[in-house]
């Protein structure tokens, strides 16, 4: 059988890296009954320095479908409207999501909800052991790691998936390339009280050669993110809070009396993407498959759906429900979504760098035209927020395969994303269907609350595997035993 142990057991995963894509995947897969390593080279600590501030609306329907976006909402502050140029607001409230808005809350929030949840699952943290080298075989993938106090370890997975960041040391292991290109240099990063914090939730502008940004920890220190052309200087030149200062009254035209600065970096922005998330039985997600420019705070969301893509999957290849082909459909998928991506952050954040009058003139009317005419401003809404992204499918399909689909509302007052927790399928049809034993905890059948006459089958991770305007049993439990198993 597919996936399994000479004992008949679940074979087990190894995921390197701990962010948020590491532990939303190993979490998915622990619940879904798969045992999980999860490998992780830093000490056991939630980190403050982290550079993601926004879950945009696709990222918490995710969420959602783990019960975890209802205690993220508690802690964050919704944003209906996105600014990124002074005068361009990005309208939200339109989204035809539960979440028609970004959460504004630091990286580390949405880190100890996915590890509280990981924990309970069931997942084996290994902390302070870093990934040295690996060697792939038919049978399964054979990893060489550094644990506490340099002690050699060798762990031994049928599947390793690599969410260990920009400098991957799984994707270096693979051998595969990273190309691509720094965009911006000496970005500097610090974390500040404020004197006189401004009123808005999130603060952004780029005036001729500088930018900034400030969002709040809720804890009463703003992060702030700058640059200024002309700072071209190396990551490990230090930062001054006058230099934070400076960058921040030219961009925003006010330093907010900014104060007992417990942080301060420098980094550089690239935009690269590796040419495969899958070798063998080794693969990337997250930050080790695609970087991105930080505009339009898109990375930590990317990396997010990888993991849910790519989890269900390798569970139901593990538990032998689906051939080994099936896990080259993340590539298929999320490869796209990566590019794509790299290309809409790229051209929010080169219209926000324009200097040249040609280049001006073109954000000035991009600007006046995302204003104006709703349809625009639709599309780049659906674009950022994940909600529009949805993947190829086959030829002859019913046109919601492939689609992401919204928070319907189900027979007897319950929705979607609720009868979606625990990684199961959900068929939802106009008339009963028995899910029967055989698929127990695979799937839950539903029924319309509406009147609507469509079979719908929605994969575990929220998008239309299968679909027909009219279904009888027989072509119902066809489409159950293809995709379900």
């Amino acid at each position: 059988m597919p996936g399994t142990t000479a004992h008949g057991s679940p074979a087990p995963v190894i995921v390197v890296g701990a962010g948020p894509t590491g532990l939303l995947l190993a979490g998915d897969l622990a619940t879904a009954g798969v045992p999980v390593t999860l490998v992780e080279k830093r000490p056991h600590r939630i980190s403050n320095l982290s550079r993601a501030f926004a879950l945009h609306a696709r990222s918490l329907e995710q969420l959602d479908a783990r019960g975890l976006a209802g205690e993220l909402e508690a802690v964050g502050r919704p944003l209906r409207r996105l600014a990124f140029f002074g005068r361009l607001g990005l309208d939200l409230g339109d989204l035809p999501s539960r979440f028609a808005h970004v959460l504004i809350l630091p990286q580390y929030e949405v880190e100890e909800a996915l590890e509280r949840r990981a924990v309970k699952a069931g997942v084996d943290f290994r902390h302070e052991t870093e990934v040295t080298g690996l060697a792939q075989d038919g049978e399964g993938v054979t990893v060489e790691a550094r644990g506490p106090d340099d002690r050699p370890v060798t762990l031994r997975a049928s599947y390793v998936v690599g969410t260990d960041g920009m400098r991957s040391s799984v994707r270096e292991a693979i051998g595969l390339p990273f190309p691509g290109h720094s965009v911006i240099r000496s970005v500097v990063l610090a974390d500040v009280r404020l004197t006189d914090p401004p009123e808005t939730v999130l603060t952004a502008n780029a005036v001729g050669d500088a930018f900034a940004f400030l969002a709040p920890f809720g804890d009463g220190y703003h992060r702030v993110i700058g640059w200024r052309r002309g700072r071209d200087l190396p990551d490990h030149e230090p930062v001054t809070l006058e230099e934070v200062r400076e960058t921040t009254r030219l961009a925003l035209g006010r330093d907010f009396g900014m104060h007992d600065a417990r942080w301060l970096s420098r980094f550089h922005s690239d935009e690269r993407q590796a040419p495969a998330y899958r070798v063998g039985r080794v693969f990337l997600a997250g930050d080790a498959a695609h970087v991105h420019s930080p505009a339009g705070g898109q990375g930590m969301n990317t990396g997010l759906q990888d993991a849910a893509n790519l989890g269900w999957k390798l569970a139901h290849v593990i538990h032998g429900h689906a051939p080994d082909a099936l896990l080259d459909t993340y590539q298929a998928e999320r490869h796209p979504i990566g590019r794509s991506v790299l290309r809409s952050s790229g051209g929010l954040l080169r219209l926000a760098m324009a200097r040249r009058p040609p280049a001006v003139a073109l954000r000035g009317a991009f600007v006046t035209a995302l204003g104006r005419f709703g349809p625009l401003n639709r599309r780049v809404a659906g674009q950022v927020s994940g909600i529009d992204h949805r993947y190829t499918a086959p030829r002859g399909a019913h046109r919601l395969v492939g689609a992401r689909v919204p928070d319907l509302a189900l027979a007897g007052g319950g929705r979607l994303y609720e009868a979606l927790r625990g990684g199961r399928f959900v068929l939802v049809a106009p008339y009963a269907h028995e899910a029967g034993p055989r698929r127990a905890g695979r799937l839950a059948a539903e029924r319309w609350a509406s009147d609507r006459r469509t079979a719908l089958l929605v994969r575990p991770d929220g998008y239309a595997a299968w679909a027909a305007d009219t279904a009888d049993s027989g072509e119902i439990e066809a489409a159950l035993a293809a995709h379900v198993g």
